[in-house]
């Protein structure tokens, strides 16, 4: 995890320099909501782009090692009762199981009707298929009773929790949530958390400092 508080020292140290700016708690809590959201969401588009470049897995392979290492913490296993995936941080589905650890597999709507109509393809249980009907809800063929699955889950919200005293915002740990990133994460969160701040703020050279930031801290990742 990274520390929510180090995160926001931070931020205001660069944002407030020369006292041209200042980010209020409530505005912080959402850029950093943002940024994290951004950072996890290109994990997965990364790891699909170096994944793609069978020349260059050796190449890669420290790359692709890292990003599933910052994504491992939020693989987690859920029942699907009904068809509905039990989980409520449902971010993204993985592979799904039927009873036997028999693996089912997904199809898109569009070819169900050929599938189910085929001799050659028509589902058993021993080689079931499912489609997606809503965001966290299948329907297998055929109707299995005891099926679970592998999912990322979100990441829960970051907020830097505080109370008011003589009319100063002062950090309150126990209602403060960290980001759930991986540690190495702290700068680029710092960087886009600049980034967003710059612009609510109309500071250009705070939203150009953290852009700039940004980019050399992506481009150190990629060497």
């Amino acid at each position: 995890m990274v520390s929510i508080d180090t995160v926001y020292q931070k931020v205001l140290t660069f944002a407030n320099k020369e006292q041209r700016g200042y980010i209020t708690p409530q505005e912080f809590n959402l850029f950093a909501d943002q940024a994290q959201n951004e950072i996890f969401e290109q994990y997965f588009y990364d790891l699909n782009q170096y994944s793609r470049n069978p020349e260059g897995t050796e190449e890669y392979s420290d790359i692709i090692s890292n990003i599933n290492e910052k994504i491992v913490p939020f693989e987690k296993t859920s029942n699907i009762i009904s068809g509905v995936i039990s989980a409520n941080d449902l971010y993204r589905l993985g592979t799904v199981v039927s009873e036997g650890y028999i693996r089912v597999e997904e199809v898109q709507q569009d070819k169900i009707y050929y599938i189910l109509n085929s001799p050659l393809t028509k589902p058993t249980f021993d080689r079931p298929i499912y489609i997606r009907t809503s965001a966290n809800s299948i329907t297998t063929h055929p109707n299995l009773t005891d099926v679970t699955c592998n999912y990322i889950k979100k990441p829960e919200k970051p907020n830097w929790g505080y109370v008011v005293l003589d009319g100063k915002a002062m950090f309150d740990s126990i209602n403060a949530s960290n980001f759930e990133l991986h540690p190495s994460e702290e700068n680029e969160l710092v960087y886009k958390i600049l980034k967003f701040a710059g612009i609510t703020i109309k500071q250009d050279y705070v939203a150009k400092a953290g852009a700039t930031l940004e980019q050399s801290q992506v481009q150190q990742e990629k060497q």
